[in-house]
């Protein structure tokens, strides 16, 4: 059976869908204060534009020094007390920053938050829980937990912001890192080995030659924009929202329900087109486009119907890219740098995050609202002319095989093997394969025995 086929085992499940949860728990407690939080702040004492932007990306920032020194210390003296550090760390945050009375102490709890950086050490138990063939699903079953947890918390902010407010949201995600304390040592597996893993985890002696890639960076480029711009406009949006459109606080959640529910349907054909028909480049481009025409149009827009479609554009295009971006680092990063390639990928990610919530609060402070939508043009602006020149990457999977005593040539002679090294102190060979014309029979025939 092929093991793009093969079902994971129980262990295996048990292990993906307990990280998820603990992964889905903390991205919740970033995502709801999004949309209600500037309305929130907009009352505390010492709260200025500025400020306001500050503590809402502050969180990116501490994520992006310490997630990386984080798994690199969980190597270690292991994954679990390094996770469970984390979420204590987190939990501290949520309290700090629901206690607060005042912006600076809001903002302390944020970087609290962020400091819990446990992401990159989550990935790496997940790779020690999985056998190396199986572990790119159980890296995407938990990629679909965050888009998940996303989408939940858009709507879920909103609701719980009329029954206990953002300082009961801070609580609400204090108590969701207990549970996920618990889920750590009550239902997530030990695991029988732990090690370094090339494909999940950013080795330092590496991190030149990925820097060094082009479309790599075009990649991260892209990231940190992305979330710059999404970080920028929910300054702006939940205010727009309630003074020119003119929309009830309580009903924002429902509206963005819909507007991602829309979205989602109106990325399915571009999906279907850029994997299928193989138009990855210009699928990109397009949906970047797409999201410059929807801040042109929230910039224009005074009315919620004209605001609504605007806002559906611009979670078309995002939700394209954020599931784009990861798929096209796995797909251009080499077999045995996709570790480092998504470590600095991740890294972007949350720097953008800062960068969006600190720029934006500046660019409302000296030119107000169309101030941030005039930031985010120039930064969407700015990306399409990086990405206008990346090239349309080939349809590649990552493929891992514990092995015994192959050669790297030996594999490379098999039909749609197009990149092969084996690591020898693990003997596991990372490859990078053509899936439809792969003969799987011929490479499983060089597999180790069951282990």
């Amino acid at each position: 059976m092929s093991v793009f086929r093969e079902k994971l085992a129980s262990r295996e499940r048990q292990a993906g869908v307990f990280l998820s949860l603990i992964y889905a728990f903390r991205m919740l407690g970033f995502f709801m204060i999004m949309p209600v939080f500037v309305l929130y702040a907009e009352v505390l004492p010492g709260a200025t534009h500025f400020l306001i932007g500050l503590a809402l990306g502050i969180y990116g920032l501490t994520q992006a020094i310490f997630q990386i020194p984080f798994a690199m210390l969980s190597d270690r003296i292991g994954r679990k007390p390094v996770i469970a550090a984390g979420l204590l760390v987190f939990a501290i945050g949520s309290l700090v920053a629901a206690s607060s009375e005042s912006i600076n102490g809001v903002i302390i709890g944020r970087t609290l938050q962020g400091a819990g950086a446990i992401s990159a050490t989550l990935m790496a138990l997940a790779a020690d829980l999985s056998r190396e063939e199986h572990r790119m699903r159980m890296m995407a079953f938990i990629g679909a937990s965050i888009g998940m947890a996303f989408a939940i918390a858009m709507v879920l902010g909103p609701i719980l912001n009329e029954w206990i407010g953002v300082s009961g949201i801070f609580a609400t995600t204090a108590v969701l890192a207990v549970v996920g304390l618990g889920i750590l040592y009550l239902l997530v597996p030990d695991p029988l080995d732990s090690h370094f893993h090339h494909d999940t985890e950013l080795q330092t002696s590496n991190l030149l030659a990925v820097l060094k890639m082009p479309e790599l960076l075009r990649l991260n480029v892209g990231i940190f924009a992305l979330h710059f711009v999404l970080m920028a406009l929910f300054l702006v949006i939940p205010l727009a929202l309630r003074d020119t459109a003119g929309l009830a606080v309580g009903s924002h959640g429902s509206l963005y329900l819909i507007i991602l529910i829309v979205s989602l349907v109106c990325m399915l054909p571009f999906i279907i087109v850029a994997e299928f028909k193989q138009r990855l480049r210009q699928v990109f481009i397009g949906a970047v486009m797409c999201l410059m025409l929807a801040v042109a149009g929230l910039m224009a827009s005074s009315g919620l119907v004209a605001m609504a479609i605007s806002l559906i554009v611009f979670f078309t295009g995002f939700n394209l890219l954020e599931a784009m971006l990861p798929s096209l680092v796995s797909k251009t990063a080499p077999a045995t740098g996709r570790g480092t390639a998504m470590g600095l990928y991740s890294s972007s990610q949350f720097l953008g995050a800062f960068a969006g919530g600190v720029t934006g609060g500046a660019a409302q402070a000296v030119w107000g609202i169309e101030g941030v939508y005039g930031a985010a043009l120039v930064v969407l602006t700015v990306w399409l002319g990086v990405a206008f020149f990346m090239k349309n990457p080939r349809h590649l999977s990552t493929y891992l095989l514990k092995v015994d005593t192959v050669t790297e040539d030996e594999l490379l002679n098999i039909r749609g093997v197009v990149e092969a090294a084996i690591i020898k102190e693990e003997a596991v060979a990372y490859m990078k394969v053509e899936k439809h014309i792969l003969d799987e029979e011929k490479l499983l025939s060089f597999a180790a025995a069951k282990h």
